[in-house]
């Protein structure tokens, strides 16, 4: 045999020694294919988990509590239909524009009609009565909100629940404009003795007997510049304040 026959069969020769087996590449192969299943299914399941979680808008109920919004005087357009998959969206959303008294919202908000009715019975029964015993004569004249509706899990994160801000059912309140033009914002005031940080601890003290959920900056990280009101709804009257 010449020497280049026999470099080629010796490179055959190796090559047929270190190729894979064709066993091996076909359980690799199906083995691939049951990982990416089941990496499908764990999604399908997590989606599934966050849409039961969406919840169900009522045509009565809507409808009544767009007539208690027009008798409180809020200022509201019909928003159109929300659909951000199977977990996120509203069904009947509000463009929420202005309070009782001409407290505008910026900026203009899309929520759930619920979300919006709680935000006005807070304000006129809890926030406006708790700034005139602050600061007498003081008006609120704008309402400042961080976030309304946001397809989105809690705190933002990758993974994990959804958070109520995907239904509507949420609003982060950042801060207020008064009459004189002084701002008021939301911050850390849990131990601030000063007259805003009472008027703060006590609106949110009072949130909870509108909001199922409040979060104020003492709650953690993520609700350092905000109160987080929502009106998740839970068995038993039950309510989560901090």
């Amino acid at each position: 045999m010449s020497r280049p026959e026999q470099k080629a069969e010796d490179k055959a020769n190796k090559d047929a020694e270190t190729a894979p087996d064709a066993s091996v590449k076909e359980d690799a192969g199906r083995q691939a294919q049951e990982d990416a299943k089941a990496e499908a299914d764990k999604k399908a399941k997590a989606e599934a988990e966050k849409a039961a979680q969406r919840p169900h808008e009522d045509a009565k109920a809507e409808a009544a509590c767009r007539t208690e919004l027009k008798t409180l005087g809020v200022t509201f357009e019909e928003a159109p239909v929300v659909n951000d998959g199977a977990a996120c969206g509203i069904d009947k959303p509000v463009l929420l524009k202005g309070l009782p008294g001409g407290v505008k919202v910026e900026p203009e908000a899309t929520v759930r009609c619920e979300a919006a009715l709680q935000v006005t019975r807070w304000l006129d029964a809890s926030v406006k009565p708790s700034l005139e015993a602050a600061m007498p004569g003081e008006t609120i004249t704008v309402l400042s909100q961080a976030s309304a509706y946001v397809c989105k899990n809690r705190n933002g994160a990758e993974e994990g629940k959804i958070s109520e801000h995907a239904f509507g059912n949420a609003l982060d309140i950042a801060g207020f404009t008064l009459k004189s033009g002084k701002t008021i914002t939301i911050r850390p005031a849990d131990k601030e003795p000063t007259l805003e940080g009472a008027f703060q601890r006590a609106i949110t003290e009072a949130a909870c007997l509108y909001f199922t959920t409040v979060l104020d900056p003492g709650s953690d990280a993520a609700h350092q510049n905000h109160l987080h009101l929502d009106v998740k709804e839970r068995r038993g009257g039950y309510r989560y304040c901090w």
